[in-house]
């Protein structure tokens, strides 16, 4: 059955008191080990078309023992605010929300293209949207927002902390050997060592977790669908 998602707060919001929000949030983040098994595991992917206002968002839930994509869901909007560094959730996040309500099935755990804490407010995409969800979220960015880090060796599952203000904030991750790393945070309700094992659980043989990637290919084809039809 559809998911119904209660409000965390109002979306348009001035930026000054976004930045506030942030920091308000991250407050009130958890890092502890989920309880229970993880099997279904939600990747979430955004896309955008050049010099359109719109934006794409795909959802897909992945089995984790199975290996089979359980359900997917791929939504087009307006895109509700500027691009800003930082505030990456504020553009994405409702219509990314919109996909979750319309579920039939419900994750264990969230997987996204984006920052968890490894944030300069500590609030990235996976930590606002994990929030608003009440779900194990993880950042899986394939670039740095911010933080210092020396690159891992060069062998799968190599990784190496990523530290901002004398924090540990992440991991720079390892997937494929002679492949860019990929940048892994907590968002909400686990942590580190788990977002790490959670991320290698979902590993195929590609450099993206199983979830993202395919969520990856599903905003892709939506996007080029409605390119197509004008």
């Amino acid at each position: 059955m559809p998911h119904h998602i209660d409000p965390l707060h109002p979306w348009n919001i001035p930026l000054t008191e976004a930045a506030a929000l942030q920091q308000e949030l991250a407050a009130r983040l958890v890092f502890d080990r989920p309880v229970g098994p993880i099997r279904w595991v939600a990747g979430v992917d955004g896309s955008y078309r050049r010099f359109c206002p719109d934006m794409w968002v795909a959802v897909v839930v992945w089995d984790a023992m199975t290996g089979e994509t359980v359900e997917q869901v791929a939504l087009t909007g307006r895109v509700p605010f500027p691009y800003v560094p930082g505030f990456l959730s504020f553009r994405e996040g409702p219509l990314v929300l919109q996909a979750f309500e319309r579920l039939q099935h419900w994750p264990d755990a969230v997987l996204f293209d984006g920052q968890g804490i490894a944030h300069p407010r500590g609030l990235g995409l996976a930590s606002h949207l994990g929030l608003w969800l009440d779900l194990p979220s993880v950042g899986v960015a394939k670039s740095r927002l911010c933080g210092e880090a020396v690159d891992p060796l060069d062998e799968p599952g190599a990784w190496s902390p990523l530290e901002l203000s004398g924090r540990t904030v992440g991991a720079v991750l390892r997937t494929r050997t002679r492949c860019r790393p990929l940048y892994v945070s907590p968002g909400h309700r686990i942590d580190l060592a788990g977002a790490l094992d959670l991320v290698q659980q979902c590993l195929r043989g590609y450099r993206l977790p199983e979830p993202t990637r395919l969520a990856h290919h599903a905003v892709s084809a939506a996007r080029r669908a409605a390119a197509r039809t004008g």
